[in-house]
């Protein structure tokens, strides 16, 4: 299998696991939330923090634009839409707070003219969204970029995973095992796919979780994914559709450290007797051989 370069680290078999934590649209159009939850993420040993990015009459239609919302932003989804979004000189500053923090941040970008407004950052990779996976134009435009691609597969058949994948093509290529409902149930993570993914397309492949807790995020390592992505939040109570679905900073601590140590916990796979184990042995069984 081929690992996938992202800026100076390598995602694949054998490779620490990439951790990314996904900011999303939980900064509520906050630039100074959003460095907020760039600190957790670096603070706490992650490798990149990920946004959401749209061109929103590209996206959404004028109906649905004009349908009524009550958000902190106005009275219609169009006023919900856009207040969730930064500018250029927002994400200068965000690019800016990255670089001067070392953690690396790239974006899912929902329309081809929002993929033009992050090339202008250098990403070192794109995220193509469980949403967008049948959007085979947004997927050739963004592979056409020439960078990595994490591909997410959140309410998506086998069938329309095949498409996508012929249609990026294998190299440069992580592929994310996903539940798209927000909080997940535990009993539809269904984590026995991660094999599954990785016999069937022989790329990387990852865990995007949106379950509650860290459990089943470090169980997806344990079972052969090299790279989780978990939304972030200050507080799972904040007004936001994300939130409920995210791990606040103690969760976000308790899923680095956890993770990192499952290479330990695994082992080799030899069976032997450790040197600490033999004071143990001298002691306790000696009363017991043949």
């Amino acid at each position: 299998m081929q690992k996938v370069q992202i800026e100076t680290k390598h995602v694949g078999p054998g490779e620490p696991c990439f951790i990314t934590a996904e900011i999303g649209i939980n900064h509520n159009g906050d630039i100074e939330l959003a460095k907020q939850l760039i600190d957790i993420a670096s603070v706490f040993g992650c490798d990149a923090v990920k946004f959401q990015k749209r061109t929103i009459e590209a996206v959404y239609t004028p109906k649905e634009l004009a349908r009524p919302r009550e958000s902190p932003f106005g009275s219609t989804n169009a006023d919900l839409k856009r207040g969730l979004e930064f500018s250029r000189e927002q994400y200068e500053e965000i690019d800016a707070y990255c670089r001067s923090k070392d953690i690396l941040w790239f974006a899912s970008c929902w329309d081809e003219g929002s993929v033009d407004f992050i090339e202008q950052f250098n990403p070192p990779c794109y995220k193509i969204a469980s949403a967008s996976l049948t959007n085979d134009r947004l997927l050739r435009y963004t592979r056409a970029k020439g960078k990595s691609i994490i591909l997410s597969t959140g309410m998506s058949t086998l069938e329309e995973i095949d498409h996508a994948v012929e249609l990026l093509g294998k190299d440069d290529l992580i592929i994310l095992h996903c539940t798209s409902t927000y909080p997940s149930k535990i009993k539809e993570l269904n984590l026995n796919v991660i094999p599954m993914l990785i016999e069937r397309y022989d790329v990387p492949v990852g865990y995007s979780g949106h379950e509650v807790g860290v459990m089943p995020s470090v169980l997806a390592v344990a079972m052969g994914a090299c790279m989780v992505e978990r939304h972030i939040t200050m507080d799972r109570a904040m007004w936001g559709s994300d939130q409920s679905a995210s791990l606040e900073p103690n969760g976000v601590r308790l899923l680095v450290r956890d993770i990192r140590v499952i290479p330990a916990c695994l082992g080799d796979g030899e069976k032997v007797v450790y040197p600490s184990e033999i004071p143990v042995l001298q002691k306790l069984r000696w009363a017991h051989t043949r």
